[in-house]
C-alpha cells in the first residue's frame, strides 16, 4: 500500500515537472516579439476584412508586446505637434528647445486583464467619496471579456476640502474600483485578425492623408510630399463615458465666452501677470505688446478664437478635470478627423468580429468647423481680395495637419497663404488705413500656428513681425490679449473663489466650469507649498508656457520649491502648482512606424471650440470637434524616455 502511494507521488511529481517545463517554454515564446506576415496589397481604397495574405509580403507588419524600444527617442520615439517633439509630461527631462507638446500627463491607475471574473469592490463606498448620482465606469478597453483592476495605492484629494483655496492635499490609501462588466483585453485579439487590421489601417492612413513628416528625412518639414510617414495612431478607439463626453461638449461654448470676456479686461490681465513679468522674459515681452495696444486704445472689433480645452477623467472621483485651455495654435483639427474616420472604417469592416458598433465613434468635423470660422472672419473683414495667412515655423513636420485646414479654405472659401514670422517681417507692410500687406497681398485674417514659445522668436525680427500684426486691422487668431488669457497664471487666477463671477452672470454656467477645475495654486501660498514639499507626488509645477515639456513632477517638485525658497527671488511667479490627476490606464494597441505595440496607456480628451464676435454680435460660439491623444502609461523616470503618444478617437460607452 505504501509502495503504491509512493509510486503515485513519483508519477505526480514527474507530471508536475513536465507541466512546469511546458509552461516555461510557452512563456518564453510569448515574451518574444512576434513578426507577423503582411497581406497582398488591397486594390480597393476602402478597407475590406476579406483581404488575403501571402508569404511574400509578411515581413512588413510587426506586433510587439511592449514599447520599451520606442521610449528611447534615439530609437524613433516621440511625436510631432507643430514640429514639436512630444516627450510626455511625466518626466523632468529637458529638450533642446521647448515645444508645444501633446500634454498627456500624470500617474496612471492600471487596469490588468486576467481571464477570471471580477468581484465587486465596496471599499470606495466606505470612504464616502463624492462621485455624483451617475455610476460611471473608468476608462477602459472597448472590447468585451474578463477584466479586473489591480489593487494599488492611489493618492487622492479628500472630499472634505474645497478646490482652489488654501488647502492641503490628503493622502488616502484605497483600492481601485473593480469594473462590474466583463471586457476583452485587446492584447488577446487573434494574431491573424490583428495583422489584417494593422495592415488595413496603414493602407487607409496612407491613402487618406493621415501622415506627418519623417524627422529622419531632412527636407520633410520644408517640402510637401518628401519623407511622409503615417501618423502615430491607436488601432482602436478609446472607450469614454458618454455622460462625460456630453459634459465636455456643453462646456465648450461657456469657455469660449469666458475667455473672450477675459481678453477684454486689460486690467485683470496686466495685474494678474505683473509678478510673472518680473520672473519670465517671454511673458514680459508679450505684456509689452499688450501694453502698447492699450496705450494706442487699440480695439479688436472682430474677435476670433479657435480653442481647445483639454481634460482627463480622474480614476477615483470619476470627475472630468480640466488640464489646460489653449487659445493659440490649437492643432490637430485636420488629423484628428482622419483618425475618427479610420476607426469608423475599421469597425465597419471588423466590428462584427469584435462586437463593436462603428456608430459609437462620434463623427469629427473639427477641420470643417475651424475652416468655417476662419471663412466667416474673412467675410466680416469685408475685403474679397484679402487672404487668410497662417503663421508657421520655418520647418513644420506637422504641415499636413495644417494643409487639411488650408485645403478646406482653398476649395470652398478664400485664398490661404503660409508665412513664417521672419518672412512677415521681410515682406510685410502696414498701409495708412491699417491694412496689412504681405508679399503684395492684403491680409484679412492671421491664424497663428507658431509664435507661442520663446524659440519662435530667435531674433528681434520675429518680435517686430508680431508687433506689426497687432498694429494692423487684420482679424487675429489669437490677438495678443487672447494669447495672454490662455496662460497658466490666468487659468490659476480664474480658479480662485468669486473670480468667474467677474466675467459670467449665469450661475449655472459658473457651477459647470467650477466642477471641472482641478486644484490650482500660486507659489506664494505658504501652506500649499509646505504640503507640496512634504508630498510632492500629489502636485505638478507648471511654467508659463504652452505645452508640457517643462513641467516638474515627483521629487523634482520638492527640489524646485526648496531651491526657490532658498533663492529668495521672484522665480516663484514663473510657476503655478496644480493638483496631479490620476487617470485610469487601459490596454491599448499603438501603431508607429508600421509596428503595432501592445502596452497599457492613458488618454486625454481635447474639445475644440470656435468663437467669432463682430462688435456686439456673436457670429459663432460652438463646440467644434475633438482630439483624443493616448500615450503609454510608463514610468515618469526621465522626461525624454517617458512617453510615446498617438492620435486616437472616442468610443462612447
Amino acid at each position: 500500500m505504501n509502495q503504491r502511494r509512493k509510486n503515485n507521488l513519483q508519477s505526480a511529481g514527474i507530471c508536475q515537472r513536465l507541466f512546469c517545463f511546458f509552461m516555461k517554454s510557452l512563456a518564453a515564446q510569448a515574451a518574444k516579439p512576434v513578426t507577423l506576415g503582411s497581406p497582398v496589397i488591397n486594390q480597393q481604397p476602402r478597407i475590406t476584412s476579406r483581404s488575403r495574405f501571402d508569404e511574400q509580403t509578411l515581413a512588413s507588419i510587426e506586433i510587439e508586446d511592449d514599447t520599451r524600444a520606442l521610449l528611447d527617442n534615439k530609437a524613433g520615439g516621440g511625436f510631432f505637434q507643430d514640429d514639436r517633439k512630444f516627450t510626455g509630461e511625466n518626466g523632468t527631462g529637458k529638450t533642446k528647445t521647448p515645444r508645444k507638446m501633446v500634454s498627456i500627463k500624470d500617474e496612471p491607475e492600471i487596469i490588468n486583464h486576467p481571464n477570471k471574473k471580477r468581484r465587486k469592490n465596496n471599499e470606495r463606498q466606505m470612504l464616502g467619496l463624492e462621485t455624483g448620482n451617475e455610476d460611471v465606469r473608468p476608462l477602459r478597453s472597448i472590447l468585451k471579456v474578463g477584466s479586473k483592476l489591480r489593487e494599488t495605492s492611489v493618492q487622492m484629494i479628500s472630499p472634505k476640502h474645497t478646490r482652489n483655496s488654501t488647502i492641503k492635499l490628503d493622502s488616502i490609501d484605497i483600492k481601485n474600483e473593480i469594473l462590474e462588466e466583463p471586457m476583452l483585453n485587446p492584447h488577446d485579439i487573434d494574431p491573424n485578425l490583428l495583422q489584417k487590421m494593422v495592415y488595413d489601417a496603414l493602407v487607409w492612413s496612407s491613402l487618406h492623408g493621415l501622415v506627418v513628416g519623417d524627422r529622419n528625412v531632412q527636407r520633410s518639414g520644408i517640402v510637401p510630399g518628401v519623407g511622409m510617414v503615417h501618423a502615430p495612431i491607436s488601432l482602436l478607439p478609446m472607450s469614454f463615458p458618454e455622460s462625460h463626453w456630453t459634459q465636455a461638449c456643453e462646456l465648450a461654448p461657456i469657455f469660449n465666452e469666458l475667455f473672450d470676456r477675459v481678453s477684454l479686461d486689460t486690467k485683470f490681465l496686466q495685474d494678474s501677470l505683473e509678478r510673472t513679468r518680473k520672473a519670465d522674459n517671454f511673458t514680459s515681452r508679450l505684456l509689452d505688446i499688450h501694453s502698447k495696444m492699450i496705450n494706442m486704445n487699440k480695439k479688436e472689433e472682430i474677435r476670433l478664437g479657435l480653442h481647445r480645452s483639454d481634460y482627463m477623467l480622474d480614476a477615483q472621483t470619476k470627475s472630468l478635470l480640466q488640464i489646460e485651455f489653449n487659445t493659440i495654435s490649437s492643432s490637430f483639427c485636420g488629423l484628428s478627423c482622419r483618425v475618427s474616420e479610420l476607426h469608423r472604417n475599421l469597425l465597419t469592416c471588423y466590428g462584427s468580429q469584435l462586437d463593436l458598433d462603428f456608430k459609437k465613434v462620434p463623427e469629427n468635423t473639427a477641420v470643417d468647423q475651424f475652416a468655417k470660422a476662419l471663412a466667416e472672419a474673412w467675410k466680416a473683414y469685408n475685403n474679397p481680395r484679402a487672404a487668410v495667412l497662417t503663421v508657421i515655423q520655418p520647418e513644420e513636420r506637422n504641415m499636413y495637419d495644417q494643409h487639411w485646414l488650408s485645403s478646406m479654405l482653398r476649395e470652398k472659401y478664400p485664398l490661404s497663404v503660409r508665412k513664417t514670422l521672419a518672412e512677415i517681417k521681410a515682406e510685410g507692410k502696414l498701409q495708412p488705413d491699417g491694412t496689412l500687406v504681405v508679399g503684395g497681398e492684403p491680409i484679412a485674417v492671421v491664424y497663428f500656428r507658431a509664435g507661442y514659445a520663446p524659440t519662435d522668436y530667435p531674433s528681434e525680427k520675429e518680435w517686430d513681425a508680431r508687433l506689426l500684426i497687432e498694429h494692423s486691422l487684420v482679424v487675429k487668431c489669437p490677438s495678443i490679449s487672447y494669447h495672454l488669457a490662455g496662460s497658466k497664471k490666468i487659468q490659476q487666477e480664474l480658479a480662485k473663489p468669486n473670480i468667474l463671477e467677474r466675467f459670467l452672470d449665469n450661475k449655472e454656467d459658473v457651477a459647470k466650469l467650477r466642477k471641472c477645475f482641478a486644484g490650482l495654486w500660486s507659489l506664494d501660498d505658504s501652506i500649499v507649498i509646505s504640503d507640496a514639499i512634504e508630498k510632492p507626488e500629489l502636485y505638478v509645477m507648471k511654467p508659463q508656457r504652452e505645452g508640457g515639456g517643462n513641467n516638474i513632477y515627483g521629487d523634482d517638485v520638492r527640489e524646485a520649491l526648496l531651491r526657490i525658497q532658498k533663492g529668495g527671488t521672484e522665480e516663484d511667479a514663473a510657476y503655478i502648482l496644480m493638483q496631479r490627476i490620476f487617470p485610469t490606464a487601459f490596454p491599448a494597441l499603438l501603431v508607429r512606424d508600421g509596428i503595432c505595440h501592445k502596452d497599457h496607456a492613458i488618454s486625454e480628451l481635447g474639445v475644440y471650440g470656435a468663437y467669432l464676435r463682430n462688435k456686439e454680435k456673436i457670429v459663432i460660439n460652438e463646440q467644434s470637434g475633438y482630439l483624443m491623444r493616448t500615450k503609454v502609461s510608463s514610468s515618469n523616470e526621465g522626461g525624454v524616455a517617458a512617453g510615446f503618444a498617438v492620435l486616437d478617437s472616442l468610443y462612447l460607452d
